[in-house]
């Protein structure tokens, strides 16, 4: 995901704006869409370590697992951004995540967001399982729909292995704060809410 979906990003930045904003709203919904497919039987598709836990603490996923599953999903967005580093080594950002507004701002759309995913995820997956044709379209096309819509202001991450991957990598350390918590405590409110449904 973060390959395809900072790679995006970079790839814009390169050719001065073919990919488009549209653009790379859609690369990040069609990977999400596509991990969900290829791995969505086998692993759950967990790319997302916010979502990770929030599945814990809603009790359908074994802790025992989420070590692995924090440490793959942090190692597959560090490769990721070192590929995207020796690719296209005169990028200064890799796709980091960086707020155009106040980072209160970001912190608190970043939180909407993420309950906003997390929410439609618990909707739709089947337990701690993203299988099934609704969850793969719909999870892929709210990531996608996010990313429209106020990617021009947050980012949208949504996802703290996505924002902190580039930002290692490319040294953009300062508004990190942001997408490493605001992910985890929109899903964390997401998994209290849909019980209350």
């Amino acid at each position: 995901m973060v390959l395809c979906g900072t790679g995006a990003v970079v790839v814009n930045n390169q050719t001065h704006g073919v990919v488009s904003h549209v653009g790379i709203s859609a690369v990040f919904g069609l990977i999400v869409t596509a991990m969900i497919y290829t791995f969505g039987d086998s692993s759950g598709a967990h790319i997302n370590p916010a979502v990770t836990l929030a599945f814990t603490v809603e009790g359908t996923f074994d802790k025992k697992l989420v070590p692995g599953y924090l440490l793959s999903q942090t190692a597959g967005a560090l490769v990721a951004s070192y590929l995207l580093r020796m690719l296209f080594p005169a990028d200064a950002t890799l796709g980091a995540t960086l707020p155009t507004g106040s980072g209160q701002q970001s912190f608190i759309l970043e939180i909407l967001l993420a309950f906003m995913l997390m929410l439609v995820i618990l909707r739709t997956a089947k337990g701690a399982k993203e299988t099934g044709v609704p969850a793969g379209l719909t999870i892929g096309g709210v990531v996608m729909l996010e990313a429209l819509f106020a990617g021009p202001i947050s980012g949208a991450s949504m996802n703290p292995a996505r924002s902190l991957a580039p930002a290692l990598v490319s040294g953009h350390l300062e508004h990190l704060w942001i997408y490493v918590t605001a992910p985890f405590i929109g899903c964390l409110v997401a998994v209290y809410f849909n019980k209350l449904l």
